[in-house]
């Protein structure tokens, strides 16, 4: 396994040549690929370090994709910071930035569908999302040509669409799921939260308790398990729930036992937030169990 040591220097690149020509022939070693669109916080950090652990060489993508946001979202307010971005890949080991201002240009008119998986879920609120996330992360793909990419399980319904479109196309690489980082009152870390005044964020606490309470019901099945977790969303005025699901972690269908997700959607405020959690449903002779993937076992 590669030695987690800082590189002496990061290069930036910004075209799709000045990236050719930094990753050269094939890979020395493993390459691995965090992509990132900036505003880059202590969960996209945790994901350069899983990579710098276990690769030889780290390429780091920083890119505002608007190909995954649709009308009225906030494609131009998405906050901007790449010299502190920048400062993050250094301090954690990333031996390429690739920052292009454009990656398709002009817009490309072949695409990538997700298919039934881009309906469901967020994809019910904001269509066409995944349909252009998954397009620029294959094309990254092509042009990295990473061994290895890594993807926070926080945004639970984009890691399960890009290990299926790997797994159907046949990418020739592995995808590690990085395990949610949160912060010390259990909000999990997003670029989002910086939308959120103090009141608000308050109030989207109410996300991660639910889905604690809901996991603690895990050994009585769905019903109790949703029941359980709705009933704390429903004391929170500020939280507008969007969706409270459980489905499976492989294609996000309908799971009555065993391996599950549970997933929320709310908007607090006029921001949109998203968490999940792992659990086990208990069938007839099968004991419950969560996965405390996060480290995070409750408020």
């Amino acid at each position: 396994m590669p030695a987690q040591t800082p590189v002496a220097s990061t290069l930036v690149v910004r075209t799709r040549a000045e990236l050719a020509a930094a990753l050269g022939g094939p890979a020395r070693g493993v390459r691995g690929v965090v992509m990132t669109m900036g505003a880059l916080h202590r969960g996209h950090a945790t994901l350069i370090r899983e990579a710098r652990r276990r690769a030889d060489q780290v390429i780091v993508t920083i890119f505002v994709n608007p190909l995954q946001f649709g009308p009225g979202e906030d494609l131009d307010r998405y906050p901007r910071t790449f010299d502190a971005d920048l400062d993050v890949c250094r301090r954690e080991g990333a031996d390429i930035v690739y920052a292009p201002s454009a990656v398709h240009d002009p817009a490309p008119l072949v695409t990538l569908s997700a298919g039934p998986l881009g309906g469901i879920l967020e994809g019910a609120s904001r269509p066409g999302h995944f349909d252009g996330m998954l397009t620029l992360v294959g094309t990254l793909f092509h042009l990295v040509r990473p061994d290895v990419a890594f993807f926070g399980r926080k945004d639970a319904q984009q890691l399960v669409c890009i290990r299926r479109m790997v797994a159907d196309l046949a990418f020739p690489l592995e995808v590690v799921g990085v395990p949610t980082v949160r912060d010390d009152d259990g909000l999990a870390l997003s670029s989002r939260n910086a939308y959120l005044d103090a009141g608000q964020r308050r109030s989207a606490l109410a996300l991660v308790r639910s889905l604690t309470a809901g996991a603690a019901r895990a050994t009585e099945g769905p019903t109790a398990v949703l029941a359980a977790a709705r009933e704390v969303l429903a004391m929170e005025a500020g939280v507008d729930l969007d969706y409270l699901t459980l489905a499976n972690p492989s294609d996000l269908g309908p799971v009555a036992e065993g391996p599950a997700l549970l997933l929320v959607a709310a908007r607090v405020g006029t921001t949109r937030l998203i968490d999940n959690i792992d659990l086990v449903l208990a069938g007839a002779s099968r004991p419950a169990a969560v996965f405390a993937h996060d480290g995070y076992q409750g408020v």
